[in-house]
């Protein structure tokens, strides 16, 4: 299963271009990282099998080069893959609604 994830920084409304967010296996691996782009979106090269993932965004970075204090560091969200989003080969999108002092997140299309 393939894997995207876009951030959207609420308190400004734009995408949270050049964050950097992690992916990990359950046992705490790397999977891949990278940067969002100028629309806050990063499609992960990584096919998933079944299990369980965590995304970890390094918001802390982000809101620090944009000169916001923030309450976190970094935001992790866990996830189950199961295989059946989409059947075999389906798609898993992950986004992150971010502001200074919270976020969201839910399962996208």
């Amino acid at each position: 299963m393939s894997l995207s994830t876009h951030v959207l920084d609420t308190a400004t409304g734009l995408p949270a271009a050049g964050m950097t967010v992690t992916l990990f296996t359950a046992q705490d691996v790397p999977v891949e990282s990278g940067t969002t782009d100028a629309d806050g979106r990063y499609r992960f090269v990584a096919e998933l099998e079944p299990g369980t993932y965590r995304l970890r965004f390094n918001t802390g970075a982000y809101l620090a080069d944009t000169g916001t204090p923030s309450l976190y560091p970094y935001v992790d969200v866990t996830f189950l893959v199961t295989g059946e989003r989409g059947g075999a080969g389906g798609h898993l999108h992950v986004p992150l609604l971010l502001s200074p002092f919270g976020y969201s997140t839910y399962q996208g299309s």
